[in-house]
């Protein structure tokens, strides 16, 4: 069985996409979850990751880095992970690769913390850039392809990679045309999101570097984590 080493779910979006994946399609794995620390991250997680980084997808002598090396390797091996149909599944791997490349704006200013709502004080033009990107992203996958997800009538790689900005939009109450929040309500109401978002609002750590990026973006509105 695969084991998927991953950190701390409501800080974690690089772990949410493997993990939401697997989850979704059935594929058999087990969890290994390493909270952040405050410090000495790099050590840490490289007694399981080359990279000192997570996810790290185990599989027996095997170790796989990198979300969409994961994405990958479990495609070579498990059926669904991408779409079937061609030209779906050539824009789903192009939209996809964008989200993993980029966005740095969203990342940067809208960190991930999925038990909390922020009001951000302020959305610079490259925020707005982002996120515009997003919502055109999604609105044209769903066009294109016929939803319910941006590829098609089923979850693949490329929803699950969107799957982080879902809960970010949630944060942060990013603005979104209609179609677009009607996905990422779609994308929130999944069982594997719904798993996802009960475990991180039940963990108690907290780790000071994602505390203060959260709250330099915005005035904190509410904190749904267990105390």
């Amino acid at each position: 069985m695969y084991t998927l080493h991953i950190a701390n779910k409501n800080y974690s979006s690089w772990s949410l996409r493997p993990w939401s994946l697997m989850k979704t399609l059935g594929i058999p794995f087990r969890e290994q979850l390493h909270p952040f620390p405050s410090s000495g991250v790099w050590e840490a997680f490289r007694q399981f990751a080359p990279n000192g980084r997570v996810p790290c997808l185990q599989d027996s002598a095997t170790t796989v880095w990198d979300s969409l090396a994961i994405t990958e390797y479990l495609a070579e091996r498990h059926a669904g992970v991408w779409p079937e149909a061609g030209e779906a599944r050539t824009w789903a791997r192009c939209a996809a690769a964008e989200m993993h490349s980029g966005f740095m704006a969203l990342r940067n200013q809208c960190g991930m913390s999925c038990g909390v709502r922020v009001a951000l004080r302020e959305r610079p033009a490259d925020l707005r850039k982002d996120v515009a990107r997003v919502d055109e992203i999604w609105c044209d996958g769903l066009q294109r392809f016929g939803g319910p997800f941006l590829a098609g009538d089923a979850f693949t790689a490329v929803d699950a990679f969107f799957a982080p900005v879902a809960f970010r939009a949630q944060t942060y109450n990013l603005p979104l045309s209609a179609t677009a929040a009607d996905y990422r309500e779609r994308l929130l109401a999944l069982p594997a999101m719904r798993a996802w978002y009960e475990a991180a609002i039940q963990e108690t750590w907290r780790e000071p570097g994602h505390e203060a990026e959260v709250l330099a973006a915005g005035d904190l509105v509410a904190d749904y984590r267990h105390a």
